[in-house]
């Protein structure tokens, strides 16, 4: 039986979109899709057409709309599609047209399009495209059923690059399925595969099945409603973002709360799982209906740190209220601003002295509804008394990844006694099943037995682990690391017992300090006065001292805040042009709120329990790529009770095993039943060199990547070792087979472009190796970049017996890294001009110290990619310039503008078919020089 063609779900899902009332249209290429817009744009703008006795825009008049489209980048696009256009028309009146719908969102004309052709740097066919008022702003990209749904989000980003430009500029939304899989995402280039979503009901069950998600999510009013609502414009990154189905839900109930009651509520969605972007979406809703005359934002203040205010700006500029003047919060509130974020503490100032609230009684008696986040914290004291006490008609929801129940509550109210009813639950298990967030690998040291905590000889032993343990944890420094510690005088010891060793990572320490803090010690009460003259303070600024030195800044605690924020930016791994910290120090802080999809390892000396279990963890299992699977914590302390009763109680009693990694001898187990698998098929690497058709290539792949996927995961574990006898695939085997693998994908990841629907049944039916996902992220590590590679060669001695092997031992480590290995030529001639052709002059300044190869790389790779270019030139009989422009537009752009290249042919005076070969072949070069040259 053959399986279900692309073109029978292609038919289907346009059958599926008919039966929802979607008018099917036929657009055959550019200038169709323009004049359908014209004539759906009319329609849409009926009345406001009637009113100036005319029923159709002149053909002018739709260009100067056409030109008004045009210009922008994506981001400005988005906020044209929803702002009205005042279009002055040729008799000199006003015509406000309206591009969409944002109020009435089912009052919108939608039309379905299928295998629109538009012709880019080269043509592409587009398989269903949703038009609402005549633009295309959901196109949806499908794969035949048994073809890996990455291909389809893989061909949307190389449309990106090749084909998207003019009217499909305007796309919200992207779908993409192979019929029984289906995701969805916002139109934002390469934010990556895991950043598309599912849709499901309220209770989170999923739609995979394309005609039951179509059925749903595009039900005219629904997606109507998305793309009017549920799109988010970032205004900090300039990009477009859609809610998720339980962040969508929950806004929705929150919205009916406010509609149609006076009920307060809690939404419980864990950890991890945007509840920021949540709440904001809700407190942006619920300021737009009828009689709300404030709507809240309330935050603890030790969560308004400059990372969160940026987020806030980005979701509603002009909203923080980040003074800390009182006067500027009653000035808000007495003003026309209807969202207003502050903090609890400087709202209870606020309400609680007369000298304020007096100005507050007006606002006192209208309808005001507060959203709190993080409701488990500060929120059940007397601060949060008096805020509600004060206001008479006052609604109020909260956030929480962690809510307070009877088990936790510790003599405290719960969340549900003080917020309500639990409106919406998204838990870790659902987040983890999604894929929204990782699971846990959580380790119990098994060195030092002692029961004091607190021995010198056990905190050197656990500092020591660390040190030995990172590079295997954080994937050789790739991701990073947070050390939770028990107390600061803890912490202090700590540190001074890493500077001992003499660690090679950068580690660096923060927390708070009371000013009046007990200075008791071990000489308390001895008639010895104190065992250190220093306090908290003193100790904080010796630790800011190294920091300080580390990294060239010149922090002090009197601005602890830019310490703060320094060392927020620095755990994040965002900047090229910053130094990472590779590891921290904490006591409390960092353990709740922070985000940073680069770290990944948690190290606890510390008793934690319930929430602060679950937040701390929760720090390292944000998702990033393929590679971080999950968050690894490996804990000094026996915690595992305390683990299991978290686990147990913020996922409604899930088994952990869903949560929590299985135990090493599982995962050995598996991973060596898949080689034995393996090796039954492909004895020995010279089996791969007979694979010659390309099912049979395909077949090798997929079986291999099983067991990389497997290494990767394995090898994080503390018993992992590379040549384990249990294996019966030795390390040696696995990389010969490896580069077999990388071979064949680096031969296969190019830009192949799809069938067109006139390829025969048996072409659109036949599996190819192009439907593959190689997955190579799994096979790079950050390891290997010029740091690494700088430091291999300095380490040569070009008199040594070895100097031949350890030599070609680099180029061999560049070749078995997936993203380098294009670049071990470079790296070879490197080497022979500065080592084999100058062995003098190579060990003197080695012996002095003046050696700075990284500035001898940087001038030898760009004099090399100089002459690259200069052949090139030649090559094609081209303008140097134009190459230059293009590479210099492309490193400063991060895409390819191929115009410059078109311009530069047209001046060769060759025919069209001449020019687009040409084309064609000059930037399938040019896109080896950027390959090449480009790298950190």
């Amino acid at each position: 039986m053959t399986t279900q063609s692309e073109a029978a779900l292609e038919n289907g899902l346009i059958k599926t979109l008919i039966d929802n009332s979607y008018e099917r249209v036929i657009i055959k290429e550019e200038e169709n899709l323009k004049t359908n817009f014209k004539v759906q744009l009319e329609k849409h703008n009926q009345k406001e057409l009637q009113l100036h006795g005319r029923s159709q825009f002149t053909d002018k008049e739709f260009e100067k709309i056409l030109i008004y489209l045009e210009g922008g980048t994506r981001f400005e696009k988005a906020k044209k599609l929803r702002d009205l256009y005042p279009l002055e028309t040729e008799d000199g009146e006003r015509i406000w047209v309206e591009f969409l719908n944002q109020k009435k969102w089912c009052q919108n004309e939608f039309q379905v399009a299928n295998q629109i052709a538009i012709e880019g740097h080269r043509q592409c066919r587009y398989d269903v495209t949703i038009l609402i008022n005549g633009l295309p702003l959901v196109q949806i990209e499908l794969k035949k059923r048994g073809v890996e749904l990455k291909q389809a989000y893989n061909q949307i980003q190389r449309y990106h690059k090749t084909s998207f430009h003019g009217l499909f500029d305007y796309i919200q939304l992207f779908v993409i399925s192979n019929g029984v899989n289906t995701r969805y995402f916002a139109n934002n280039p390469n934010s990556g595969y895991k950043f598309t979503f599912n849709w499901t009901d309220a209770e989170n069950r999923p739609f995979n099945d394309l005609n039951m998600f179509a059925n749903f999510f595009f039900d005219k009013c629904t997606l109507g409603k998305i793309i009017s609502k549920y799109v988010v414009l970032h205004e900090g990154d300039k990009s477009l973002m859609v809610l998720r189905p339980y962040q969508f839900y929950a806004v929705e109930k929150i919205i009916d709360k406010v509609e149609n009651t006076n009920k307060n509520g809690y939404v419980w969605h864990t950890t991890g799982a945007g509840k920021t972007l949540t709440s904001f979406k809700a407190a942006q809703l619920v300021s737009e209906i009828d009689g709300i005359d404030k709507v809240m934002f309330v935050v603890d203040r030790h969560d308004l740190d400059t990372q969160t205010q940026s987020e806030y700006e980005a979701f509603e500029p002009g909203a923080v209220d980040n003074t800390d003047n009182t006067h500027e919060l009653i000035k808000r509130l007495s003003g026309d601003s209807k969202i207003i974020i502050t903090t609890i503490q400087k709202l209870n100032c606020a309400v609680t002295k007369d000298y304020y609230n007096r100005h507050l009684q007006e606002i006192r008696n209208k309808k005001v509804v507060m959203i709190f986040d993080e409701c488990h914290r500060s929120h059940f004291g007397d601060c949060h008394k008096n805020i509600v006490n004060f206001f008479n008609n006052l609604q109020i929801f909260g956030f929480t990844g962690t809510p307070i129940f009877v088990e936790n509550a510790k003599q405290e109210h719960t969340t549900a006694e003080v917020f309500g009813e639990c409106l919406h639950k998204y838990l870790i298990k659902d987040a983890i099943a999604d894929e929204n967030v990782l699971g846990f690998l959580v380790e119990y040291y098994q060195g030092s037995t002692t029961t004091d905590c607190e021995s010198e000889a056990r905190m050197r032993e656990i500092a020591q682990f660390i040190l030995n343990n990172y590079d295997k944890s954080t994937f050789g420094g790739e991701y990073n690391a947070l050390f939770a510690i028990q107390s600061v005088p803890i912490l202090l010891r700590y540190y001074k017992i890493f500077k001992g060793l003499n660690p090679k990572i950068r580690i660096g320490a923060i927390f708070t300090y009371a000013a009046n803090a007990s200075l008791d010690d071990g000489q308390t009460g001895m008639n010895q006065g104190f065992a250190d003259s220093k306090v908290a303070a003193d100790e904080l600024q010796a630790i800011m001292d190294d920091y300080n030195a580390m990294f060239g800044t010149s922090f002090t605690t009197d601005n602890f805040s830019a310490y703060y924020d320094d060392v927020n930016e620095r755990m994040k791994k965002r900047k090229k042009d910053m130094l990472p910290l590779d590891l921290l120090l904490v006591v409390g802080m960092f353990l709740t709120g922070f985000d940073a999809k680069k770290l990944n390892t948690l190290y606890v000396d510390k008793n934690l329990e319930y929430h602060g279990l679950l937040q701390a963890f929760s720090r390292t299992n944000r998702v990033l790529n393929e590679k971080k699977r999950f968050g690894k914590i490996v804990c000094f302390r026996d915690l595992k009770a305390n683990v299991d009763a978290a686990i147990k109680l913020f996922s409604n009693n899930t088994p952990n095993e869903k949560i929590i990694r299985p135990p090493f001898e599982k995962v050995r187990k598996e991973l060596n039943l898949k080689m034995i698998s393996f090796l039954e098929k492909y004895p020995d690497v010279s089996c791969i060199d007979a694979l010659k058709s390309e099912p049979e290539k395909r077949e090798f792949v997929l079986a291999f990547r099983e067991i990389i996927r497997g290494k990767i995961e394995a090898q994080i574990y503390e018993e992992y070792e590379a040549d384990d006898p249990y294996f019966i695939m030795s390390e040696q085997e696995y990389m010969d087979f490896r580069s077999k693998y990388l071979d064949i994908a680096i031969g296969h990841t190019g830009d192949k472009q799809k069938g067109t629907p006139d390829a025969t049944q048996t072409e659109i039916e036949h599996e190819n190796i192009d439907d593959v996902d190689f997955c190579l992220e799994l096979l790079h590590s950050d390891v290997i970049n010029v740091a690494y590679i700088l430091a291999l060669i300095a380490d040569l001695n070009p008199d040594s017996e070895d100097y031949r092997q350890k030599r070609q031992q680099i180029i061999d480590t560049m070749i078995r890294d997936a993203s380098m290995r294009n670049k071990a030529k470079l790296i070879d001639g490197f080497i022979q001009q500065n080592v084999d052709d100058d062995k003098a002059g190579f060990n003197r300044a080695k012996a002095d110290g003046s050696i700075d190869l990284e500035t001898r790389l940087t001038n030898y790779v760009s004099a090399a990619r100089e002459w690259a270019i200069e052949r090139l030139a030649e090559e094609e009989a081209l303008s140097h310039d134009a190459l230059r422009e293009f590479l210099a537009q492309y490193d400063y752009l991060q895409r390819e503008k191929p115009e410059i290249i078109q311009n530069a042919i047209k001046e060769k005076k060759v025919g069209l078919k001449e020019r687009r070969n040409i084309l064609k072949r000059v930037l399938a070069k040019l896109r080896i020089i950027i390959d090449t040259f480009n790298w950190e």
